[in-house]
């Protein structure tokens, strides 16, 4: 028969009775995926150790840690917006979804948790990408001073692939702790919650990677 609710209604399947190439079950590859997204995180962080460790003159130093306090005040207040959004986009889901939907108040609150999640994840990593930039920024110019091309080239890589693998790693290791941990029947609800406040947080604060 028919069943109402979309993507939110989903079980997922037991992924341990499923054999993948190699002999691995699918949980066993997912536990792989997990090492790999925590690889990731520690590559991203290692990256920024790097930068922060690079020389920069003082005053350009002062330059970028003042960009960097005018992004967290502008930070402060992009979150207290996602908030207030969040607190809309959470009534309309009870209303979808308890109302006219007839889901559980549990499945219903897991969408709703699941949609602060996924807009926490967006809103940390849009910090740490400012927070890293400001580093790249001032280095980069330190670096100009030198004038030889591969250093300026490879400040900002650097700092795109430490922002880059953590945001990555990051939406992953939710996805997967989801797929690993959580009860099969509330799969599809908590992938439809963690997409919602995902994608708020990313429509809210793109505007921030514009910046640099």
């Amino acid at each position: 028969g028919h069943a109402s609710g979309g993507e939110a209604s989903l079980e997922l399947p037991d992924l341990s009775q499923v054999t993948v190439g190699g002999g691995f079950s699918g949980e066993g590859l997912l536990f792989i995926g997990l090492g790999v997204c925590v690889l990731g995180l520690a590559f991203g962080l290692w990256t920024y150790m790097q930068l922060k460790a690079l020389p920069v003159h003082r005053s350009m130093l002062q330059v970028s840690e003042l960009i960097y306090s005018t992004c967290k005040a502008y930070l402060t207040k992009q979150g207290r917006f996602l908030l207030l959004l969040w607190a809309f986009i959470t009534a309309v889901i009870l209303v979808y979804y308890k109302a006219l939907i007839g889901f559980s108040w549990g499945r219903v609150l897991t969408i709703v948790a699941f949609s602060l999640l996924g807009m926490a994840g967006s809103y940390s990593v849009a910090w740490f990408g400012i927070r890293v930039n400001t580093f790249a920024n001032s280095r980069t110019a330190f670096e100009s001073l030198r004038g030889k091309p591969l250093g300026i080239d490879r400040i900002p890589m650097k700092s795109g692939m430490s922002i880059g693998m953590v945001l990555i790693s990051l939406e992953l290791l939710m996805m997967l702790i989801i797929l690993l941990f959580l009860p099969h029947d509330i799969g599809g609800a908590c992938f439809i919650g963690f997409a919602i406040g995902e994608s708020l947080g990313a429509a809210a604060l793109r505007i921030a990677g514009g910046i640099f």
